[in-house]
């Protein structure tokens, strides 16, 4: 399996015009000022889906030959590749099958149904439902889609930074949050062949450190997945980003589970943008290590802003959102 190169970004890029408008990116004084650097912010979370992903989803599906549309695709995730391929099954015509384990995000499972996907929960987390869809796709002769092994995949979701330095081309560092590395593996290689002078720096949840693990290691290995934050959730890290990582990635960082929440509340009050947990990553990060960032220009990825009620009122209600207002 061969990563993607430029080329094939730039096509998705043009395959997606169609399809979807590029995502805004701005820059936020109240954030600058938290962060003591420029900080500008991509909304991702402004994609019909509510999530990057969709760019991937598109991206593949549209490239499947006749006959594997026809057979019709299965995929396993927590609700935002979910959503992802639902969507572009319904634009293309595409039986489409998800895997998502059980109790999920209501309103992400809701928007697959009524995007016309069936929806099957299995096992208690993303790596009990990623065997039994691989075993579902097998039986019925579907085509199996990786959360992340998937060049077109990874081509599709590298438009958002194609965008994002055609926006801002003379950035510091970008901060891309990870759950599959999908996002993170992107934004190296489009980096490295526009914006070399820029650092890519990943951010998982210290709760489940799988592909933050792998990249440290140089090799792919399996971790305990404990964190809330659904986005992030994976237990493993995955061979095609990991390879792209290694070979660009400056950094990859840990952030826990109430820096990410304090972040989502950050953005709710002073950017008035809803962000699920993997979407204020990127940001949580940020505010962690100011050190680091002090005076720079740094974009973070808004990936996606698919929260469900119980992670808002989670968020709403912890303590630090006294001091966070002060």
């Amino acid at each position: 399996m061969e990563p993607p190169t430029i080329a094939d970004v730039l096509d998705a890029q043009r395959l997606l015009a169609a399809h979807l408008p590029p995502t805004p990116i701005w820059n936020y004084p109240a954030l600058d000022a938290a962060a003591g650097a420029t900080v500008f912010v991509k909304h991702e979370n402004t994609q019909p889906t509510g999530a990057f992903k969709v760019r991937g989803g598109i991206t593949l599906l549209s490239r499947l030959d006749p006959a594997a549309r026809r057979r019709g695709v299965v995929g396993y995730s927590t609700g935002n590749h979910a959503q992802s391929l639902a969507y572009a099954a319904r634009l293309f015509g595409v039986p489409c099958t998800i895997v998502m384990p059980e109790h999920p995000n209501p309103a992400k499972a809701d928007a697959v149904r009524r995007l016309g996907a069936e929806l099957v929960e299995y096992g208690a987390t993303f790596d009990d439902a990623a065997p039994y869809a691989r075993s579902l796709a097998d039986e019925r002769g579907m085509r199996l889609v990786s959360a992340a092994d998937e060049p077109d995949i990874i081509a599709g979701v590298a438009t958002a930074y194609a965008e994002l330095f055609a926006q801002q081309p003379y950035l510091d560092a970008v901060v891309v949050p990870v759950g599959s590395g999908s996002g993170a593996a992107a934004a190296c290689l489009v980096a490295a062949a526009l914006a070399p002078q820029c650092e890519v720096i990943a951010v998982q949840a210290a709760d489940s450190p799988a592909a933050h693990d792998s990249w440290r290691a140089g090799e792919v290995v399996r971790r305990p997945n404990r964190t809330a934050v659904e986005g992030l959730a994976t237990g493993s890290g995955f061979a095609l980003p990991q390879r792209i990582l290694r070979e660009r990635l400056a950094d990859f960082v840990l952030v826990d589970d109430d820096e990410i929440a304090a972040a989502q509340w950050r953005l709710l009050r002073d950017v008035h943008t809803l962000a699920e947990g993997a979407g204020a990553a990127a940001l949580a990060a940020v505010l962690a290590d100011p050190d680091r960032f002090a005076g720079r220009r740094v974009a973070v990825v808004c990936t996606g802003g698919n929260a469900s009620e119980a992670e808002l009122r989670r968020c709403a209600e912890r303590p630090y959102t006294v001091a966070v207002a002060q």
